[in-house]
């Protein structure tokens, strides 16, 4: 058995970040299809587009944050207990 007994913060929260942009990419197209049924803002600028533009960049944001506090607490309770045990194979 191997012991991971901690997470690169930095590491961490930069693969999140472009993990869950990427699963925000994948809800682009959605918010596309519902901007066009949806009437338009006084603006002009439809709001589904908006969403398509702005949720992955949320996401990527939030990745990023989670990703890094995540990271921390993993590292300080594996501190204290232990880290999770892994069986590495062939």
């Amino acid at each position: 058995m191997a012991e991971i007994k901690r997470f690169s913060i930095g590491q961490s929260a930069k693969f999140l970040g472009v993990l869950y942009l990427l699963f925000g990419l994948i809800f682009v197209p959605f918010f596309l299809l519902m901007g066009m049924f949806a009437p338009a803002e006084d603006s002009g600028f439809p709001l589904g587009t908006m969403f398509a533009v702005a949720m992955p960049v949320m996401y990527a944001i939030f990745g990023v944050i989670g990703g890094a506090i995540g990271a921390a607490l993993y590292n300080l309770v594996a501190g204290w207990v232990g880290g999770i045990e892994v069986e590495i194979g062939n």
